[in-house]
């Protein structure tokens, strides 16, 4: 078998892992970290050399943005063009970057998220601080190695005269690694730089007292001094960066929120758009209007707001649900000593510095011998020059330029490189006053050589050379910090009743979880209809309420969900509602059970849970005010996997509790012997079940009403009304006292037990779709002995399987 067709019996694992493992470590080194040194990716890089190499700099005239693409793909980075221009591009956008390595002519994007014009249509050219990254790069500062194709040399890293990665900073994703480096202020890392490099045992806050945080392009403000300090110490941090607003009065007693700086990276026509989104939606109250004038002066976003709005609430209210402030999060990546790592502040100085103690040193070394040379050459031009008229008739003597070379060296001791110098020295120069402009050139060289040995000889010289550069480049480009750090990360509250339009609603909820707020318009003109919904669907909840209040949706399963009233879809009274699953992620098995409204969570009102096993728990009203409305929160811990609510009661702490099972028992007993415990807490046992039994429904009520009575229903379709003077009052966690006669053929279970009013009327209807409508002022009281009277043909295979309350519209309070 040839080579060619030779098969290897490998494992696919294996194989998928070696590749795999080759590729990640090509894209995390060769593609998408930047070096710790000089803060550039290989294309940023390729791209800086290339524009260098071609004369393209910040002196010359701007040259097609396509030729160094061109050039680029062509010689060093063998890839699709658009990566090679989206870098050039990126390096150009003063909004991306802190100092632009590439200045452009033409569209070169912008801050709105419009894309650049193609490259045919661009120019560019290196910006001026470039050359203080490529400076000395020919002065063999730097490893060069073999471009991909072997036919020339590029840079492994640039010189780098500036901390780069912390001035410009870096973003980038690759196989397990992602980097996330905000930029800095150019002083601010220079001098911090020379703090490190002076005093190598610095500490991280000597540092800070240089760099005070992040300096984004687009400047804003940056809050969390702990989450910078974290970031600078680990490499891993969080702030929030807000946008820099100001509230000005216009005419007519009117305000306006006018807003000037953005937060780093957020396209502004999205922002602006959603601001405006939150205006037409009325998420929000009080906005007239949304306007972007941003011109060439620079940028400005005009929030113009209605008479006698809350200009600071309204504001508080865009930082929370817009991108006016985002968290911006550190995640400080960079390729350190040939692998990719997570820094710190000081570890990217400390990378830099020794970086740039390797390329001086590469520098002085280079410019020692190149003096050196120069220096024993002069030596040469000055001993000939005294010697004039002899080396003249040698050199006349001669047969061509080798011999000439021979018998000068052989007549007077001259070195090869002297006599080189001696036979391609140009007539003009052998005049009287060339030897002593020649010998002040000798002083001169002997003077620099000193220097230059004295540099490589003493690391305290090569700190004041290096630190000389530094504050060069710190005088040229540093220019006034943009973003303003603040200490404390700033709680964002919002007046609510200012925000949202205070309108009273009807918000109903069914039991298949779609829920609605209806305008009382839209309700008065339904003439008592029933709300739309489903087919089987029924109502757990009707409510009058106002906009800003609360709806608590508690499920079966023990979660609830925090709904503002205002946030609530506003659907016509004769429309289905929304499914709470739009509205947050709730899981499947997750059935609606109660429904509450909540102006306001006192700590003197009291959720009551009771649960199928016989659990209950009492806790705070106040406990269940939520921050966050996205997923369903904890309502109580169920212990048993099976174990589900049955009912929620708001209480006011000093009621009468009544629990009613299946088998037709019934506890009566007071709530205060039921502990006051956290939102988390399971509860205690309410009610000694027998095996086999379940808790069916539990209520609350005061011995001061005037006619406390219950409605019993069993699944055979019998009904009963009884009193509470019927029961005997207990204490928690006895067996209660029956409510049904026992049969020995067919019993009676109880499937419904509510709490109701003379003028109260119930739905029920079977498992084969019996239905009957049933008032309870037709039911006289019983005892507890009695199966009450039958209200709907069960007949055989059949039974009771909804019980539903219908709300009069008198009465939907």
């Amino acid at each position: 078998m040839s080579q060619s067709e030779r098969y290897l019996d490998l494992p696919l694992e294996e194989v998928i892992g070696d590749r795999f493992g080759r590729y990640s470590k090509y894209i995390i080194q060769e593609r998408a970290l930047p070096d710790a040194r000089d803060g550039l990716k290989p294309v940023q890089r390729r791209i800086l050399y290339a524009m260098y190499k071609d004369g393209n700099t910040a002196d010359k005239p701007f040259r097609k943005s396509a030729k160094t693409v061109g050039n680029v793909i062509g010689n060093y980075h063998p890839h699709g063009d658009s990566s090679v221009y989206d870098a050039m591009i990126r390096m150009s956008q003063d909004w991306k970057v802190r100092n632009v390595l590439i200045e452009m002519h033409g569209n070169n994007g912008s801050i709105d998220g419009d894309p650049p014009a193609a490259m045919r249509y661009t120019e560019a050219r290196l910006a001026a601080i470039s050359s203080e990254l490529l400076r000395d790069i020919e002065k063999e500062t730097v490893d060069f190695i073999p471009n991909f194709d072997d036919t020339l040399e590029e840079p492994v890293v640039l010189p780098a005269m500036f901390p780069n990665l912390l001035v410009n900073g870096s973003t980038g994703i690759s196989a397990g690694y992602a980097t996330d480096i905000p930029p800095h202020h150019l002083g601010e890392v220079i001098d911090a730089a020379i703090l490190q490099m002076e005093n190598p045992d610095c500490t991280l806050s000597d540092i800070m007292k240089f760099v005070k945080g992040p300096d984004f392009p687009t400047g804003g403000i940056v809050q969390g001094i702990e989450g910078i300090r974290q970031a600078y110490e680990t490499g891993k941090g969080k702030v929030v960066v807000r946008a820099k607003a100001e509230i000005e009065e216009i005419k007519g007693g009117r305000q306006q929120i006018i807003i000037t700086e953005i937060p780093y990276e957020i396209v502004k026509a999205n922002l602006v758009k959603k601001m405006d989104e939150l205006r037409f939606d009325k998420k929000v109250d009080g906005i007239a209007e949304v306007r972007d004038d941003t011109d060439r002066t620079g940028l400005r976003i005009v929030v113009e707001l209605k008479k006698e709005a809350d200009a600071q609430s309204i504001l508080n209210f865009l930082y929370k649900n817009t991108d006016l402030q985002i968290t911006y999060n550190f995640n400080m990546v960079a390729i350190y000593n040939r692998a990719p790592r997570l820094v710190g502040i000081k570890k990217l100085l400390d990378a830099y510095v020794q970086h740039q103690k390797e390329v001086v040193t590469k520098r002085t070394a280079y410019e020692l011998r190149k003096a050196k040379e120069r220096a024993h050459i002069v030596e040469g031009l000055i001993k000939a020059i005294s010697i004039l008229d002899q080396v003249i008739e040698t050199i006349r003597a001669s047969k061509d330029k080798r011999d000439a070379k021979n018998n000068i060296i052989e007549k007077y001791a001259f070195t090869e490189v002297q006599a080189e110098a001696i036979v391609t020295l140009q007539l003009y120069r052998l005049t009287n006053t060339d030897i002593t402009t020649l010998q002040e050139e000798a002083d001169e060289l002997t003077k620099r050589i000193a220097r230059l040995e004295e540099i490589l000889g003493s690391e305290q010289q090569l700190i004041k050379v290096i630190k000389t550069d530094l504050l060069e480049v710190k005088k040229r480009f540093a220019d006034k910090r943009r973003s303003v750090i603040e200490d404390e990360i700033e709680e964002i509250k919002i007046n609510l009743e200012v925000l949202v339009p205070s309108e009273d609603v009807i918000v109903t909820v069914t039991k298949d979880g779609y829920v609605k707020r209806t305008s009382i318009r839209s309700f008065s003109a339904s003439n008592g209809e029933d709300p739309g919904m489903k087919e089987d669907d029924y109502l757990v909840g009707q409510f009058e309420t106002n906009t800003t209040d609360t709806l608590l949706v508690y499920t079966n399963k023990g979660n609830y969900l925090h709904l503002p009233v205002h946030q609530l879809p506003d659907i016509r009274w004769k429309d289905n509602g929304q499914h709470v699953a739009n509205l947050v992620s709730i899981d499947r098995d997750d059935e609606v059970l109660k429904a509450i409204t909540v102006s306001e969570f006192k700590e003197d009102e009291f959720l009551l849970f009771i649960t199928k096993h016989g659990m209950v728990k009492r806790s705070q009203l106040s406990l269940y005010k939520a921050q966050r409305y996205s997923k369903p929160l904890m309502a109580l811990k169920l212990k048993d996997n099976d174990d589900e609510v049955v009912n929620v009661l708001v209480t006011t702490g000093n009621e009468e509790i009544i629990l009613a099972t299946n088998l037709g028992l019934g506890l009566w007993f007071s709530e205060e012997e039921i502990n006051i415990v956290g939102q988390r807490a399971a509860g205690v046992k309410g009610i000694n079940l027998k095996e086999n039994d379940y808790v069916i429904n539990g209520h609350s009520f005061s011995l001061d009403d005037d006619d406390v009575s219950f409605f019993l229903l069993t699944q055979r379709g019998a009904a009963k009304r009884m009193s509470i003077t019927e029961f005997d009052k207990s204490t928690r966690a006895k067996r209660g006292l029956i409510m049904l006669r026992e049969l020995k053929a067919n019993p009676h279970r109880v499937i419904g037990f509510e709490r109701v009013t003379t003028h109260t009327e119930y739905k029920i209807k079977t498992k084969k779709d019996n239905e009957v409508t049933v008032k309870l002022s037709d039911f006289k009281k019983t005892d507890r002995y009695s199966n009450g009277s039958f209200i709907i043909d069960t007949g055989k295979d059949d039974d009771v399987k909804m019980i539903s309350r219908i709300v009069k519209k008198e009465e939907e309070n």
